[in-house]
């Protein structure tokens, strides 16, 4: 075993690790990528806090009480809407942020009158063009990266496109905390249409766009923190990505040789331009053995533990009514 991809449960993996260890010594962790990207969205502004809480409130209060969520699921579809119910929210599952506020968006002008004929204090919330303005906000951030941890969830990938992806992701902030200055919301469509319908509320709009700002900087400082390491490791490594344009460091003289001699082949250039990175590391000859070896250090990995997840949905999914099914 040569490296172990896990979530940071500390008590668990400290007691895993000496396990392992006894039986592999060259084994090494790594933090899954997907549950370090949940970790670094997972901090918002308390001025945008306070409107999750409200919605997770207001929607506990209707899922949680099965005769409301009838009378809110009638009220949904007398009035011609798409969705006639909400979803529950639960901080466990990476997807589950972004997708409960999409529906509650969708269905805020339901909410707020169900809302009203119950008298409750948050239909107030609901009519006021701040708190709807960042609510739209939250959707749309939340949407984005949702796509990002989609991104992440596949198979056949190494630690390279993994750290491409968050790198891109981390560019586009800068682009969008650089729109922001110039008081463009086009990359969030709904916070824009949003901020347009109460532009006449300029103290409100003026409020937002700092809080927008503050949660793009520190959604990018939080990146950055949980990223950091892994950056420097890749950095490494780009010879192996390109071993014609990059030079590795460190080599003993006698892999140096060996290096030049690998990248002064026409044959073996050709074959770099024709294959996926793992098909031309494994078909490399034995003459260039060592650097083989160095090249699967980095390649081999898993950068995310979702091949681990499907695995274990696949498990439970035997477990249930439908393995019966033909």
């Amino acid at each position: 075993m040569h490296r172990w991809c896990s979530y940071n449960v500390r008590k668990i993996l400290k007691y895993t690790q000496a396990l392992v260890k006894q039986k592999s010594p060259l084994c090494i962790w790594t933090h899954c990528m997907i549950h370090r990207e949940a970790l670094a969205s997972k901090q918002i502004s308390p001025g945008l806090n306070i409107v999750l809480m409200t919605v997770v409130t207001v929607v506990n209060y209707i899922k949680m009480r099965p005769l409301k969520s009838r009378i809110f699921s009638v009220l949904c579809k007398d009035m011609g809407a798409v969705h006639s119910s909400l979803l529950f929210y639960c901080e466990a599952r990476w997807l589950s942020r972004g997708k409960f506020l999409q529906r509650v968006y969708e269905l805020r002008n339901e909410i707020t009158i169900f809302l009203e004929e119950e008298n409750l204090p948050e239909a107030e919330k609901f009519r006021d063009g701040l708190f709807l303005m960042k609510l739209s906000y939250l959707v749309d951030i939340f949407e984005k990266l949702n796509i990002l941890n989609l991104q992440l969830q596949v198979s056949n990938v190494h630690m390279f496109d993994t750290s491409d992806k968050i790198n891109a992701f981390c560019r586009k902030l800068e682009l969008w905390s650089r729109n922001l200055k110039q008081k463009n919301l086009e990359m969030f469509e709904n916070a824009d249409k949003c901020v347009k319908t109460y532009k006449t509320e300029e103290q409100h709009v003026e409020v937002v766009y700092k809080t927008i700002e503050y949660h793009l900087a520190m959604l990018a400082k939080n990146l950055k923190k949980y990223f950091f390491a892994e950056d420097n490791l890749i950095a490494s490594y780009q010879w192996v990505r390109d071993p014609f344009q990059n030079t590795p460091e460190g080599l003993s003289t006698t892999e140096e040789e060996s290096f030049i001699d690998f990248t002064s082949s026409g044959e073996i250039k050709r074959q770099f331009c024709n294959k996926t990175l793992f098909q031309f590391w494994a078909e490399v000859d034995d003459e260039f053995s060592e650097l083989k070896t160095k090249a699967f250090h980095i390649l081999l990995p898993f950068s995310t533990s979702y091949l681990c997840e499907i695995g274990f949905s696949a498990v439970a999914a035997l477990k249930t009514k439908y393995r019966d099914l033909s």
